[in-house]
């Protein structure tokens, strides 16, 4: 069996958050959601669980951060091309969604970010195939020479 991931992000609002993660093209599983929480699914092996502030303090004693205003974690997605970068980008966008800063091009790889309604905070990014099994510097150094 694959390892699943499934990162835990709070809201303020459950069903603004639902809207939105369907609004971009995620899917919410009704098996794992209720009034606490809702899990969406990203890919085969990916998901979010949106859990309101109230739940999601029953799983730890430490403050929970407000995303508006702290950054704790990035989430980064990557993605097959650099349009599919910015189609995402496009319906974050149209879905109420941020984004905080302008894209970044470094040639081999291509990011853009975003934050959800309640400011978590996410990467998409895609990188060239062979500057990933190179590693950035060797093809760089690559990239130079030829």
């Amino acid at each position: 069996m694959s390892t699943q991931v499934f990162i835990n992000l709070p809201t303020r609002d459950l069903d603004r958050s639902k809207a939105f993660f369907e609004g971009i093209g995620w899917q919410i599983q009704p098996n794992f959601t209720d009034q606490n929480a809702a899990c969406v699914q990203i890919d085969e092996n990916v998901f979010l669980m949106i859990l309101t502030y109230d739940f999601f303090a029953t799983f730890t004693d430490k403050p929970i951060s407000d995303p508006a205003t702290s950054l704790q974690v990035q989430t980064a997605l990557s993605r097959d091309s650099r349009e599919d970068v910015d189609a995402l980008l496009e319906k974050v966008l149209a879905s109420g969604g941020n984004e905080p800063r302008p894209a970044q091009d470094m040639g081999f790889m291509y990011s853009r970010d975003f934050e959800d309604p309640d400011g978590n905070w996410f990467s998409a990014l895609w990188m060239d195939p062979k500057a990933a099994e190179q590693g950035p510097e060797a093809f760089m150094a690559e990239q130079a020479e030829g």
